[in-house]
């Protein structure tokens, strides 16, 4: 069914608004949750979920209606199930590879937390685009791509260190338009959904009222492989420690990004990210009032590597800083 009635989860709350046709669903599937939907429908309240603009405006059992509130069921039911396999293997036993970089880690609770994923989504959304960081594209004829990170913080994963999670994005047409990241080690799940605000455990979140960089908590990660450049990640956090600013590394640019939105941290900037490490976070820090952006100032790309997002009144100070670290605080 369609909603966790008193549960924490963001899963009541489904559209009722005309948007584009997701498409990629086959037809007994389709018309078998159309079903199901309709009647959740008619018994619940519920509220837009995303709002596309169209000549029709809102409309009520559409068929692109009832695939939209589709779209976030299935977002919701695949980071659940990659939760799950998650808790199955934590402080087990499990193999363990390496990628690039000597502790670029890939476990096989990755690749289970993956597959697990992959079926929600194909499932519902069978032609759908999928991105993920171990399976690489698998690319459709979609204007729908969902970006996954099957576990964020997989060192702290195999470490047995409960600071990882389950992070996607679902993209329509170049747009993030939902993010859904969750960490069942905290129970802390973080939703976004374009125009509609951000929340944690279904209560909204806002980012920080912090206006100094000097005053800021702030988070940052490094690459596996460094980056020899100027300036450099060790270079920036060494300006920044120095002038007594507090810098957190967790090891999860996901949960990141959240605590940003939720207020924990003033700002967090990176060097080297890929599409799945932000594609859910990054929504959700803007959908939380912050700013994201590259390091240049514009808006920011999952598909570019670098990122500052903060609270937004302490971003072109914390710009300055990444883009010249000798700068005065």
């Amino acid at each position: 069914m369609f909603g966790f009635a008193g549960d924490s989860r963001p899963g009541a709350a489904v559209d009722l608004a005309s948007c584009k046709d997701p498409g990629g669903i086959g037809v007994d599937r389709g018309r078998e949750r159309g079903a199901e939907l309709q009647l959740y429908l008619e018994s619940e309240r519920v509220e837009p979920i995303y709002r596309c603009a169209t000549a029709a405006g809102p409309s009520r059992l559409t068929a692109p209606a009832y695939l939209c509130a589709m779209l976030k069921s299935t977002l919701i039911r695949a980071v659940e199930a990659g939760a799950a396999v998650m808790k199955q293997y934590f402080q087990g036993e499990f193999k363990i590879s390496n990628k690039e970089g000597v502790n670029n880690l890939v476990t096989e609770a990755d690749h289970a937390s993956e597959k697990a994923i992959f079926e929600v989504i194909k499932s519902d959304f069978p032609s759908h685009y999928l991105l993920s960081e171990e399976a690489g594209a698998i690319t459709m004829d979609s204007s729908f791509k969902w970006i996954i990170d099957p576990i964020d913080g997989t060192v702290n994963f195999a470490h047995g260190l409960p600071l990882c999670c389950v992070s996607i994005g679902v993209e329509q047409d170049g747009e993030m338009i939902l993010g859904a990241v969750y960490n069942p080690f905290i129970n802390e799940f973080y939703f976004a959904q374009k125009g509609y605000g951000a929340t944690l455990n279904d209560k909204k979140i806002r980012v920080s009222e912090e206006t100094s960089v000097l005053r800021s908590c702030l988070v940052t990660g490094f690459p596996y492989t460094y980056l020899d450049q100027r300036p450099g990640p060790l270079e920036v956090f060494d300006r920044l420690i120095r002038s007594g600013v507090p810098v957190r590394r967790l090891g999860s640019a996901a949960m990141d990004l959240c605590w940003v939105a939720a207020g924990r941290f003033d700002g967090f900037y990176e060097h080297k990210l890929q599409a799945w490490d932000s594609a859910a976070g990054f929504l959700i820090v803007e959908e939380a009032g912050g700013r994201v952006s590259d390091f240049t100032g514009r808006p920011y790309s999952p598909y570019q590597p670098h990122i500052i997002a903060t609270n937004g009144k302490i971003h072109n100070a914390l710009l300055s800083v990444v883009n010249n670290p000798n700068i005065e605080l």
